[in-house]
C-alpha cells in the first residue's frame, strides 16, 4: 500500500498539529507551502491533506490519519 500524501501547510498550529499526528503515525508525506498552488487546486483554508487523488479537509485527514494506526 503505497500511497502519495501532501500535506498543504502555511504552517500555522492546525498546520504543525497535523504534520505532528502524520509523523507520530509514521506516515510519510510531502509538505507543500505554495499558496498559490493551493488556491488553484480549489483551497480556501489549511491545513488540507492530499492522501492520492482525494483532497481532504483538517477535521476529515484528522480521522484518516487516526485509522491508519494498526
Amino acid at each position: 500500500m503505497n500511497q502519495s500524501v501532501v500535506l498543504y501547510s502555511t504552517g500555522c498550529p492546525k498546520c504543525n498539529v497535523m504534520k505532528m499526528k502524520l509523523n507520530k503515525a509514521n506516515i510519510p508525506f510531502v509538505e507543500n507551502t505554495n499558496v498559490d498552488e493551493m488556491i488553484s487546486i480549489g483551497l480556501k483554508s489549511a491545513p488540507a491533506l492530499k492522501v492520492d487523488d482525494e483532497l481532504m479537509t483538517f477535521a476529515d485527514a484528522v480521522k484518516w490519519i487516526d485509522q491508519q494506526k494498526v
